[in-house]
């Protein structure tokens, strides 16, 4: 149990369906409105920023202690647990009652007794060879009881990992291996690049020339390559010493798309270079001919402040999805815009993830100055036809995650499931939408009688992974 924070209107993200909630609950047995399809048996976990205490300095988003919601679904019934990632840090600020560590407003804490930073393992989940890990890019991965949600440390590949790990790391659908990426900050190698085997066992880590050190949030794979992106969000100790944001973007600089054989080095990677702009999250790549096509959401510049108290002076650029063609034979990139909706959080059928696809979702960015999702999108890529699903009045959700249904047919086969928040009522659901039949009303609403803050990355772990992961239970 933890003391909440008192939840005021002066920050835009500690306030409303923004603010923490202070207790781990479970509950079974939610009231479902429709019907749950009998194939529909897994896991839906999302991960997100929930911090225990009043932060020390100005708080930013990305600062708070992660925190899983999860719900169970089986046999047409639901229940719902939520627990926080139990880390290092986490112990530690529990223990002395209070926070202990600034966050990314402010410069590294350098006399800090407890360590530089905090690893607060908020942004994202990955299953992986029987191991539930959740993820913040700046440090360690965090291994997760797969039914209990209990932390149970952090987990370095028995020894092998010794760099940062990323918020996104690839999971080949067909090969079964891991990829990811970690960057550092302050001095070279600025890039890792690691490949795991499907067998869980990490293989190599190559370093990858940077000029500098970037905030790499995300990367992309295809059947052969892994495409990394050295955008110009830079970190600086000189921006520190002069009191202001470590992060900027630099509009002068290029933006660099390196493209590497999965298997290769350094010397492998080529390069192109565009004009400056910025990529949090990438939707898909694949290879097509001479071409390697990333498909992503962009924008043409980015402030970190936007996630602070100060949003309201500050004119975040919306994200839009593009088309990247980068052509080996001639060395020509062709950039071209797909839709100018404003989204983020691009998804589609992980099966499908690495190789051409039909289809891809994100959710829709709301008229609001604080970063809400009013609505779904799917896009299909072969006709240009873009679809809405409206969550309705005062009502917003974040990243939808697809399930494919146990004999799917076809690419949208399967269903899409997310959290909503509904800000007049003051209530959580997760909805389950028929993602072949995308406008239409939700087959079923799981209502959640505890509030479930807005928060990042989700995931789904079926029936049969989690059995496999249950029997070598800790």
């Amino acid at each position: 149990m933890t003391k909440e924070i008192t939840s005021t209107a002066t920050h835009p993200y500690l306030d409303g369906n923004f603010a923490p909630v202070d207790r781990e609950i479970t509950l079974p047995n939610l009231m479902v409105t429709g019907e749950l399809p009998q194939d529909l048996s897994g896991w839906f976990l999302r991960n997100g920023p929930n911090p225990q205490f009043a932060p020390l300095s100005p708080y930013h988003w990305f600062d708070g202690d992660g925190m899983l919601h999860a719900v169970k679904i089986a046999n047409g019934k639901a229940s719902y647990r939520n627990r926080y990632v139990r880390t290092l840090a986490f112990e530690k600020e529990q223990v002395a009652g209070r926070a202990l560590w600034t966050g990314l407003l402010s410069p590294p804490q350098k006399d800090n007794p407890y360590g530089l930073g905090k690893n607060s393992a908020n942004t994202a989940l990955v299953y992986h060879h029987g191991k539930l890990l959740a993820l913040w890019e700046g440090g360690l991965p965090h291994q997760i009881h797969p039914h209990s949600l209990k932390t149970l440390g952090e987990y370095n590949f028995h020894g092998h990992l010794t760099s940062a790990f990323t918020a996104h790391p690839k999971v080949d659908p067909l090969t079964g291996e891991m990829m990811f990426f970690g960057y550092s900050l302050v001095g070279p190698p600025y890039l890792n690049y690691t490949v795991v085997s499907a067998r869980g066992e990490l293989l190599r880590t190559v370093a990858i020339d940077l000029p500098v050190g970037v905030m790499m949030h995300d990367f992309a794979i295809t059947e052969n390559y892994s495409i990394f992106l050295d955008l110009p969000l830079t970190f600086s100790l000189a921006r520190i010493q002069q009191g202001k944001l470590a992060f900027a973007f630099e509009p002068d600089r290029p933006s660099r798309f390196g493209i590497l054989p999965r298997h290769g080095d350094n010397s492998n990677i080529r390069w192109f270079s565009l004009p400056a702009c910025y990529v949090l999250h990438t939707l898909n790549a694949y290879e097509d001919g001479d071409e390697v096509v990333l498909i992503a959401g962009r924008m043409n510049s980015v402030n970190l402040l936007y996630f602070s108290e100060k949003y309201d002076n500050i004119k975040e650029d919306k994200t839009v999805l593009y088309r990247w063609r980068f052509n080996f034979r001639t060395g020509t990139v062709k950039e071209e815009i797909l839709s100018d909706l404003p989204i983020d959080f691009p998804s589609l059928n992980q099966g499908f993830l690495g190789r051409k696809m039909r289809y891809g979702y994100a959710a829709k960015r709301a008229p609001s100055p604080r970063f809400l999702f009013d609505a779904l999108i799917k896009y299909d890529f072969s006709n240009g036809l873009i679809q809405t699903h409206q969550f309705g009045t005062g009502r917003y959700g974040g990243e939808a995650v697809f399930v494919p249904r146990s004999n799917a047919r076809a690419e949208d086969d399967g269903w899409l499931l997310t959290f909503v928040y509904d800000e007049t009522s003051k209530s959580s659901e997760l909805l389950v939408l028929d993602a072949a039949d995308f406008p239409a009303p939700p087959v079923a609403r799981i209502a959640i009688p505890a509030r479930v803050p807005y928060g990042f990355h989700g995931l789904w772990i079926g029936r049969s992974q989690l059995l496999t992961a249950l029997a070598s239970d800790p």
